[in-house]
């Protein structure tokens, strides 16, 4: 019996609610839509192209709220979309201006690392719109009409973990299909930094008190209402407790497929999605349908 592992693949359930004829994966076990006009199996350089949208996304928002400017054009790709909103953030507490600094600098070299391993297969920065984006987070999580990402240090270390968390699961659920050696020790070390970054996102907000707290709760639950069936998200806090590390009850990551990020970057619980959201034109690349 095969185990269906999350994946980048569809989920056999969903392809059998579609009619649509599946391949199996050997390598993985993975079951995945055929179509006509691609191939049955993703390459390691798709999920490659993948992760560089998230990373273009990540950099661009640390980069605006930390510096006041987001990639320059050397590092956006000949074909680089717009990116709409964003400002620098005045930061109350050093320290935390300080961390998000850092992680500007390490999503930039995420970037740039993606853009060198994959070459002339890079894709160029896809449209970000980040008022849009935020505007349509806020609502759904009851933050208000006037939320702003990049008002406060607060508001921007609550955005960051919009992304961060995400992050940490997309990049758990890529480790199980990529097949280069090279691609998933890469793969790996990046996720290990983006799980620093998310620890220290949601210890920094615990530390900011019940404000935050309570803010982080409601866009922890707006984003599991749309990413799919499972509950894969959690706030700050569980039973009273400070819940710095969203895990299993074994203590492992949760993982997210490509489909499960797209929802939540697309802002949108619909199947077949192509953009919407932070994207308004899709992400570049293969995978670019919820």
């Amino acid at each position: 019996m095969i185990r269906m592992t999350p994946s980048l693949f569809l989920p056999r359930r969903r392809l059998l609610q579609l009619g649509l004829g599946a391949t199996l994966a050997s390598t993985a076990g993975f079951v995945r839509v055929s179509r006509a006009d691609e191939p049955t199996e993703l390459m390691d350089e798709d999920i490659f192209q993948f992760a560089l949208n998230l990373e273009y996304m990540e950099a661009e928002y640390y980069l605006r709220g930390t510096t006041g400017k987001g990639i320059d054009d050397a590092d956006a790709g000949g074909e680089a979309g717009a990116v709409t909103g964003g400002k620098q953030v005045s930061f109350d507490t050093p320290a935390v201006g300080e961390f998000m600094s850092e992680v500007a600098e390490n999503e930039l070299a995420h970037v740039r690392f993606y853009r060198k391993t994959l070459g002339a297969d890079a894709v160029s920065r896809p449209a970000i719109d980040f008022d849009a984006g935020f505007a349509a987070v806020a609502k759904a999580a009851g933050l208000g009409e006037n939320f702003d990402p990049f008002g406060n240090e607060m508001n921007f270390v609550l955005g960051g973990m919009l992304f961060e968390d995400v992050g940490v699961t997309a990049y758990a659920g890529a480790a199980t299909v990529l097949k280069n050696e090279d691609y998933l020790a890469a793969a790996a070390g990046i996720l290990a930094v983006e799980a620093y970054h998310m620890g220290m996102a949601r210890s920094t907000l615990y530390r900011m008190g019940e404000e935050a707290w309570k803010a982080a709760a409601a866009v922890s639950d707006a984003r599991d209402k749309i990413d799919g069936s499972e509950d894969k998200d959690q706030g700050l806090q569980m039973e009273g407790k400070a819940n710095i590390v969203p895990s299993t009850p074994d203590a492992i990551a949760f993982t997210r497929t490509p489909q499960e990020v797209l929802r939540i970057v697309y802002l949108t619980d619909q199947e077949g999605a192509t953009k919407g959201g932070f994207y308004p034109n899709g992400m570049n690349g293969k995978i670019m349908s919820t």
